[in-house]
């Protein structure tokens, strides 16, 4: 049955906007957030660049540290999308003292819990990088990297349950001046402080690792200072003692939609480790060349995570106002512009795929496997782009505990399952592991989109709506 049919008589219904409007809107929240997130995943790129000249042991002690990091953020990044949520359905619904609410509190969780994580970071830095797979030529420069990226983890989460928020009622450029800026700064350090230019001293490494840590304590200030603005939406002056408590109420509210979201995030992290381990056993050279391909795809997921972003905001709105027929429009609006991405994002690669890979290392062994691995990664666009937009427009609906049991059977399950047959097993080595992440993506797209034309989740979470207003 179609998700229109399934709309209930009680719903609010008012003027539809036009396809120019509708469009217009969503690239207004989309493009913002897309570029944000190009810059995020380019300061990564970058990092590995610069990191590149040292040699493929600087890259794969890098890359090693990327699944323990984000290990670590899988709690905040589960909270966060809880918080976008909330927030828009609290600001769709007029409720602007529930939206305040839920960011004090998130602040309170992500500021306690983060100097915990990264603690425990700190102190087990050396096995977790050998449990990432961090052989005895890059065990040193892993565990090193990683225990100054734990000490940037507080004001990184804290930065990023604000621009949560912030999204959440649709402020996109805000989040995106923020991580410009601090991006900007990560850049620039990296520059001085890995080569040593301009009388600097050179620390290679751990100097890439310092310009991360300064990086985010600028996103952190820039963030904290948008919500004491006096006359913002969000913000925390003049907040009454009594929230500067944890709320069973709020926290209640959030942890129903953050609960399969982190689900998800812990299965997807633990899919990735297996799945990265897997190649790291491969060798040094072949993970380098491996990381290079997935600095790629991180990069041409920005494009899919944009329209997420705005496909979450966007549906959740559209819950909070009891107008679940524009969720629908503006879900299915948001897919259609990511296959339209992927169509663009397939064309560049298949066009200027060696141009990127020559910026990462210049060893011809390293750039055959990169360059075949780009090709691939060409192909899976199509799947690739759709499938992340779809979940997160369920996410904003709520819908987070099938979105987490499609990952714990594709991440957690399929890709590691089949990336072991195909090296251990068939013996194709790291192209067999690129093959799995096909066989992941084309799987779970198909699965969302079955949810999503279902209409399941718009009963779902006019449900929970009414639950949570009651």
């Amino acid at each position: 049955m179609a998700p229109e049919n399934l709309i209930k008589d009680n719903v609010k219904l008012g003027n539809i906007p036009s396809s120019k409007e509708a469009y217009s809107l969503t690239a207004t929240l989309a493009l913002p957030a897309l570029i944000e997130m190009v810059f995020i995943a380019l300061i990564n790129v970058i990092n590995t660049m610069m990191v590149g000249g040292l040699g493929s042991y600087a890259i794969t002690a890098v890359g090693l540290t990327a699944q323990p990091k984000m290990l670590i953020l899988s709690v905040f990044s589960a909270m966060n999308i809880g918080i976008t949520a909330v927030v828009s359905r609290s600001k769709g619904a007029d409720m602007r003292d529930d939206a305040n609410l839920c960011l004090v509190q998130a602040l309170l969780f992500a500021s306690l819990l983060s100097m915990v994580a990264a603690s425990i970071g700190y102190m087990a830095a050396e096995p977790l990088m050998r449990l990432a797979g961090a052989g005895e030529d890059t065990i040193y420069f892993a565990t090193s990297y990683f225990r100054v990226i734990c000490i940037s983890v507080p004001p990184q989460v804290i930065a990023l349950a604000i621009s949560a928020a912030q999204r959440g009622i649709g402020q996109t450029k805000l989040t995106l001046r923020i991580n410009l800026t601090a991006n900007l700064v990560n850049i620039l350090l990296n520059f001085l402080l890995i080569e040593g230019r301009f009388g600097l001293p050179r620390l290679e490494i751990t100097g890439s690792a310092i310009g991360v840590l300064a990086g985010q304590c600028c996103g952190f200030l820039l963030a904290l200072q948008s919500i004491l603005q006096k006359n913002g939406y969000l913000t925390i002056r003049k907040r009454p003692l009594s929230q500067w408590k944890f709320n069973m109420y709020m926290l209640k509210n959030i942890s129903q939609i953050s609960s399969g979201a982190m689900l998800e995030q812990l299965v997807q992290r633990f899919g990735f480790t297996l799945f990265s381990r897997l190649v790291a056993d491969l060798g040094t050279d072949i993970y380098a060349a491996h990381q290079i391909g997935s600095q790629l795809m991180n990069l041409t997921f920005t494009f899919g995570d944009g329209l997420s972003v705005a496909s979450t905001s966007l549906v959740g709105q559209n819950i909070g106002k009891k107008r679940p027929d524009l969720s629908i429009t503006y879900g299915k609006i948001c897919q259609r512009l990511a296959f339209l991405a992927s169509c663009c994002m397939f064309i560049i690669i298949m066009l200027l795929r060696k141009q990127f890979v020559v910026l990462f290392s210049d060893e011809p062994y390293i750039l055959n496997i990169s360059l075949n691995i780009t090709l691939i990664i060409a192909f899976l666009q199509f799947v690739q782009t759709s499938q992340v937009v779809m979940a997160g427009g369920l996410r904003g609906a709520g819908d987070t505990k099938f979105v987490a049991s499609t990952m714990l059977l594709t991440v957690g399950i399929l890709r590691p399952g089949v990336a072991y047959l195909m090296i251990k097993v068939a013996n194709i080595g790291v192209y067999g592991a690129w093959v799995s992440t096909g066989f992941d993506m084309t799987l779970r797209m198909c699965l969302l989109m079955r949810r999503f034309t279902s209409g399941r989740w718009i009963e779902n979470a006019m449900q929970r709506f009414s639950t949570s207003l009651a």
